[in-house]
């Protein structure tokens, strides 16, 4: 019997307290309309100011940089094919022609002013012609015949260097003549040892103008087989001393 008194005083305080709470929260609540009744009496606020502030916009910044391209790596493709080094040729040598059988006659050298009369349409001195020629091989070879290489004339008397020797007499008769002399080729090329063979016609001093054209020959010494020059070898040459 105790114990069901006590509960039901603890259970009419509960109550009693809850009412209390409930009491007091009505209060304020109607506290709080008086207070907002009353606000309309106020005096009304100041009107607000607006002050427009310009911004500043700043540009854009700068795009990016674009990303480099990606360094190549190494490998890929098929390897390079190997060099290949090319020799120079050799040259070819010419083909050795065979020495004839027998050697050509050496002909005898005639330098000087054609002595034909006959005039041509634009009269005028001339010197005759003079060939000259070098010739050389080397090689090994059996078969009859002489080695060696016989003189060979380098240079002759000008047109102007004869007619500066005709003879005075055959110059004043207005005589041609011709002058066979005969001489030593020196290892100099030069002549040497000069003597009168004979000279046509005789009686006009075309001899000893023979022997003043001399200096003006150049000689090439004749060679022994082994191409050695030969000292002492002599040569007859004719000399032409033509119209004055």
């Amino acid at each position: 019997m105790r114990l069901s008194r006590l509960v039901s005083r603890k259970r009419s305080a509960q109550v009693g307290i809850g009412l209390g709470v409930t009491a007091v929260h009505l209060a304020l609540f109607a506290a709080l309309g008086l207070v907002k009744a009353s606000a309309p009496d106020q005096e009304p606020s100041p009107h607000m100011q607006v002050t427009l502030v310009p911004i500043t916009l700043e540009p854009p910044p700068p795009p990016p940089p674009p990303p480099p391209d990606p360094a190549p790596r190494a490998g890929g493709g098929a390897p390079s094919a190997p060099s290949v080094l090319r020799p120079t040729p050799a040259p070819k040598a010419p083909p050795e022609l065979p020495a004839p059988p027998r050697p050509a006659p050496e002909q005898p050298l005639v330098i000087g002013v054609s002595p034909d009369p006959t005039p041509s349409p634009q009269p005028a001195a001339g010197q005759g012609g003079s060939g000259a020629g070098v010739g050389g091989g080397d090689g090994d070879g059996v078969g009859p015949g002489r080695g060696g290489t016989p003189p060979m004339i380098l240079r002759g008397p000008t047109t102007a260097e004869i007619l500066a020797i005709v003879p005075p007499e055959a110059r004043r008769a207005r005589r041609a003549g011709r002058a066979s002399i005969n001489c030593v080729i020196g290892l100099d090329q030069r002549l040497g040892d000069c003597r009168v063979v004979s000279e046509t016609p005789a009686g006009f001093g075309f001899g000893e103008a023979g022997l003043r054209a001399a200096p003006y020959f150049r000689y090439r010494p004749p060679t022994s087989p082994s191409g050695a020059p030969i000292p002492g070898q002599r040569a007859t040459i004719t000399v032409l001393f033509g119209r004055q």
